[in-house]
């Protein structure tokens, strides 16, 4: 007789809120503690990510950092208005308040022994960026290009950061894709780390392809979809047009 094989779900852990940052007009940073933090088993990739817990709902956010030995985990959230679940949780966030998340997940670090770094990404995927800069080693080079509000990064010299400043309300999935394309391309070994906006991320494949990008050298996803909301785009990752790569 044939046994039905539940998928396991990671543990949920409760954190509370010590204090929130404001770091630009639309972006928060919650610090999160207490005496889950002991919970949390985390790793070493610099894109983790957690599952928040809203009630009912889910969502899904990068780490910003984990600091063991104050016992805390950053969380930036975008927030833009009152739509949504999380951004406007954590617009009016106060200490003392309690989140429920499960994880982390991740599937990238920069490689020390890559000759060069290229990434490119929206604010959706600055949180994993900052992250990754901040692990590179000290005489790392290459591009970092942000289509984001500014804010203070800590990259190594070598790195060229380029902001181009945040998506406008016309909406152009090709700008990102633009500044890649018409930037210089370091020598040797090159690796990428491209997330953000669906369709942005989609015209980023199709650059990094003209430039022989080879895809083991290659982290590439999309966090979400202009004009739509959480649950229709994660429903669309099933579909055609949910597609990253052809």
């Amino acid at each position: 007789m044939a046994t039905q094989i539940e998928r396991q779900r990671p543990p949920r852990i409760e954190l509370t809120v010590i204090r929130t940052q404001r770091l630009a007009p639309e972006m928060v940073r919650v610090v999160l503690g207490g005496p889950g933090f002991d919970d949390f088993v985390t790793n070493d990739f610099t894109d983790k990510y957690v599952k928040l817990v809203f009630g009912e709902v889910t969502r899904t956010y990068t780490v910003r950092s984990v600091d063991p030995e104050a016992r805390e985990i950053a969380v930036d959230f975008v927030v833009h208005g009152d739509s949504g679940i999380a951004a406007p949780w954590a617009a009016a966030a106060q200490p003392g308040d309690v989140l429920s998340l499960a994880g982390p997940g991740g599937g990238y670090a920069p490689d020390p022994a890559a000759d060069a770094h290229i990434f490119a990404g929206d604010a959706s995927a600055l949180p994993a960026i900052a992250a990754a800069l901040e692990a590179l080693p000290a005489t790392a080079r290459g591009f970092a290009f942000l289509e984001a509000e500014k804010q203070v990064l800590d990259a190594p010299a070598g790195v060229e950061v380029h902001w181009i400043g945040p998506a406008a309300a016309d909406y152009d999935p090709t700008r990102l894709a633009g500044a890649v394309a018409a930037s210089s391309w370091p020598d040797g070994v090159v690796q990428v780390f491209v997330h953000g906006e669906r369709e942005s991320v989609k015209a980023l494949r199709r650059v990094l392809a003209d430039r022989g990008v080879p895809r083991e050298l290659l982290s590439l996803s999309g966090y979400w979809a202009f004009g739509r909301t959480e649950d229709r785009f994660q429903a669309e990752k099933r579909e055609p047009i949910g597609r990253i790569e052809d």
